[in-house]
């Protein structure tokens, strides 16, 4: 038996009106090379850093929801390493006393999460290398998972869970493909060894010896993550296998071959020669009367797992819950759908239906109240189910009231049994082959014709209205 172990190292870009330790402006959309630069950020001598007070908020915050210890007392650190994009030969960031401790996401214990600044953004192309400076100084939060993770599917579904969580705490957009967030995977592969043979409850004790861990970085979307964890494991099960010896390294993600390869060396904490940074104060947590432990509680929002719950009591699918929390905008727009409809659990339903299948989550120019305004109209049988949804569409493209522009459109059904009486006569007697049919007992039949009186009102026919007034009719 070969047992995998994962740990899980997720970078995310922090939303604040300025860097972490500066004035120069957080804006991830420019794309102007060095325009949101400045002394500091470029590390020019002389300057001093100044701690971001809504980055650390965003980060305590952040702990609370996942259930972490806050710290008392934290620091900043020098962690130093020469790269083009580091302006100072050092980063600060956070090492002995980080922000938070401990925690839960996913059913996956969090070891640690902290702060630090992100990089420059370096460009390669036509044998030269260019650096932009405009990332340099952003607000970079780092969550660490313990290793604890043992299949990529697990692994995936925590990097949505933490996405999902950043954007609901409003600490950051977290988009992959953007860089503002960043995972990387240290994936082990161990032999497990029976402790004991000689006894029948020992034989069931496995241990389970950690591998080598192996870094593996350039994964820009959730399922790069699970495919080079996938392709990590096999590759260090099949070295182990053949006797081989797994080497401590980090490896990056070819999207293209769907393998990984091999980077650098993997550095040790050491190597980076850790040290508090002096320029920054020690941070007393319990003197800062806003970030305290109730302060932080009380302002969070509704959490993405306590509105999947509540979501779940109405009785919506478990695909239709996904689709809808995965954006903060569906959630706020459903949830002013779900207060029109005054919570009513089969219109809630329905008004899920109607949102994921026909609008996909995008609700358009349709405003909630128009939303729910529809749906009424459909439980009480003013629309068919084609009614509604030609209805829908045009709510979406241009917005207006559901009923002016069903009567526009004429998709109002008719229950007036006289007009729908002429035809049903209509039908019934251009349908002589499916009138027999039905006589002779084929309930399809019934359908067809069914469906014939609708085509033959326009839509603007009740369907139970004509099977009642087909079956009157015909028996």
């Amino acid at each position: 038996m070969y047992r995998p172990t994962i740990g899980l190292e997720i970078h995310a870009e922090l939303k604040t009106r300025t860097k972490m330790f500066c004035d120069s402006k957080n804006d991830p959309d420019e794309t102007r090379p060095n325009v949101n630069i400045c002394p500091v950020c470029m590390a020019h001598p002389g300057t001093l850093p100044v701690i971001n007070r809504e980055a650390v908020r965003h980060v305590l915050r952040l702990g609370t929801a996942v259930g972490g210890t806050l710290a008392d007392f934290s620091e900043f650190d020098r962690k130093s390493y020469f790269y083009p994009d580091i302006p100072k030969g050092y980063q600060i960031s956070q090492y002995i006393h980080p922000l938070v401790t401990g925690g839960k996401l996913a059913g996956v214990d969090i070891t640690r999460v902290h702060l630090e600044e992100d990089t420059a953004r370096s460009i390669h192309s036509q044998n030269k290398s260019l650096v932009d400076f405009n990332r340099a100084g952003i607000p970079l939060m780092e969550l660490v998972t313990e290793p604890v993770i043992q299949d990529a599917e697990t692994a995936g579904r925590f990097a949505r869970e933490l996405q999902l969580l950043v954007r609901t705490l409003g600490a950051g957009e977290a988009n992959l493909e953007k860089g503002e967030m960043r995972i990387e995977a240290n994936v082990s592969v161990a032999r497990e060894t029976r402790s004991d043979l000689k006894s029948e409850s020992s034989r069931s004790n496995l241990v389970s010896l950690l591998g080598t861990k192996v870094e593996v970085k350039n994964l820009n979307s959730f399922r790069s993550v699970e495919r080079a964890i996938t392709y990590e494991i096999e590759r260090q099960t099949a070295l182990i296998k053949a006797g081989e010896r797994v080497v401590q390294e980090t490896r990056g993600w070819d999207e293209a071959k769907q393998e990984t390869f091999h980077q650098r060396f993997k550095e040790g904490s050491a190597d980076y020669r850790y040290f508090p940074e002096p320029d920054l104060p020690k941070l007393f947590l319990s003197e800062i009367s806003e970030f305290s432990p109730e302060a932080i509680r009380t302002s969070l929002p509704e959490l993405p797992w306590e509105r999947r719950a509540r979501y779940t009591k109405f009785g919506l699918k478990a695909e239709d819950v996904e689709c809808i929390i995965a954006s903060v905008a569906r959630g706020v727009f459903f949830d002013a759908v779900v207060k029109e409809l005054d919570g009513g659990h089969e219109p809630v339903v329905l008004a899920a239906n109607y949102f994921i299948s026909d609008l996909a989550g995008e609700s358009g120019n349709a405003t909630p109240a128009s939303f729910a305004k529809l749906i009424r109209m459909f439980a009480a049988h003013n629309l068919s189910s084609r009614g509604a949804k030609d209805t829908l569409l045009i709510m979406v493209e241009k917005g207006g009231d559901p009923d002016v522009i069903a009567k526009e459109q004429g998709l109002i059904q008719v229950h007036d049994v006289t007009a729908l009486g002429e035809a049903v006569d209509k039908v019934i007697a251009a349908e002589a082959k499916a009138v027999g049919e039905y006589k002779s007992g084929k309930q399809a039949a019934l359908q067809y014709l069914i469906g014939k009186a609708m085509k033959e009102s326009r839509g603007a026919g009740n369907p139970e209205s004509f099977k009642k007034l087909l079956i009157e009719k015909l028996d």
